[in-house]
């Protein structure tokens, strides 16, 4: 029996560094009632890939072809940069007992965290030159890094004493600190090239919904129509949100919200769960769902709707994370051997 919703928070965090304690696919919350057809197979060419060494795989982010993500080679998770071309750099911050890359722009700016000896949590920028920027925010007890614009500004989250709470980062290092409509907990997971931002607050009954942060501050929280739980995990460069929500009978759903606040709800064909990862500036969105018999497979929506699903060759569990503006998407998938690989597809 499935016990755990994927847009719990602390189950979503939890998928972000499966790695470090061996590999584990998460369990979900209950079935979804299926909301989209899906179209017929896609001819599409997939690259399946992994780091010298490396004996787990997994890909986070991709821009422009390049994709960064991490790898476990006995007894540490490192950071990887795959360029373009398929050649790897060994991403790690001085003092990394762990490394997770999660997110890189156009210009090859990456933004992730990583923990230190005393396992304590910092965010860090690597710069196209292959400088590396260690940052926490003012106060903070763990800083985590996940999203960076075209511009080098970051958002993600950090703790304290009080709990969690949402930043950007500015190019320049400058800090701006905020907690949504006076949450008790504050999610950033993605920041576009405007400087808006999107992630997930709770309130004091421990409700989790959607906000979307203009560069001005200005916040606006937000839930699909009969959602319960609200996870917003990607935003593009027109405003338009993608995530997935929960409803009252624990089923999950993907999302669409515009820039002008209107909602499109959808699962693919078959689905029990749905969880959209990214969404690109065509308004392509990618991500993956469960079939009745647990089994894990990825999906690209198009902007008309349509749905197409897909598995890499030999893949058992499929997880895409990331979709470009080509369309080209980066995710992990898990083999008959329960080994775990890197993965493109590109239509």
């Amino acid at each position: 029996m499935w016990q755990q919703s994927i847009i719990d928070t602390s189950a979503a965090f939890a998928r972000l560094t499966r790695l470090w304690s061996g590999v584990s696919w998460p369990t979900f919350g209950a079935a979804a009632v299926s909301l989209a057809l899906s179209a017929p197979a896609h001819a599409a060419t997939y690259t399946t890939f992994d780091p010298p060494g490396s004996l787990t795989t997994g890909a986070q982010g991709i821009s422009a072809g390049a994709i960064v993500g991490t790898y476990y080679i006995t007894p540490t998770v490192h950071g990887y940069l795959r360029a373009a071309d398929g050649t790897f750099t060994t991403v790690d911050p001085s003092g990394s007992h762990g490394t997770t890359p999660f997110s890189i722009n156009r210009r090859g700016a990456i933004a992730g965290y990583y923990f230190d000896s005393n396992s304590k949590f910092h965010g860090f920028v690597r710069h196209a030159s292959g400088k590396i920027i260690s940052f926490d925010a003012p106060g903070s007890g763990a800083t985590y890094g996940l999203s960076i614009n075209k511009v080098g500004a970051i958002t993600g989250w950090y703790n304290d004493s009080a709990g969690d709470h949402g930043y950007v980062r500015a190019a320049d290092g400058t800090f701006s600190t905020f907690d949504t409509n006076g949450s008790i907990g504050t999610h950033p997971w993605a920041v576009n090239d405007g400087g808006t931002a999107t992630g997930n607050w709770y309130d004091s009954n421990l409700t989790q919904h959607g906000f979307v942060r203009t560069a001005d501050g200005t916040d606006t929280s937000f839930d699909p129509a009969g959602s319960i739980t609200t996870a917003p995990l990607s935003i593009n460069t027109g405003g338009a949100i993608a995530g997935t929500y929960q409803t009252s009978d624990f089923a999950n759903h993907g999302f669409v919200r515009a820039a002008d606040g209107t909602f499109a709800t959808f699962d693919p064909a078959g689905s029990f769960v749905t969880v959209a990862t990214s969404i690109n500036a065509r308004g392509q969105v990618t991500g993956y769902w469960y079939d009745s018999n647990g089994g894990e497979h990825g999906f690209v929506r198009l902007a008309n709707g349509k749905i197409r699903n897909f598995d890499p060759p030999g893949s058992i569990q499929t997880r895409p994370e990331s979709i470009d503006d080509h369309g080209v998407i980066a995710g992990e998938y898990e083999d008959s051997n329960q080994v775990q690989h890197g993965f493109s597809r590109t239509p």
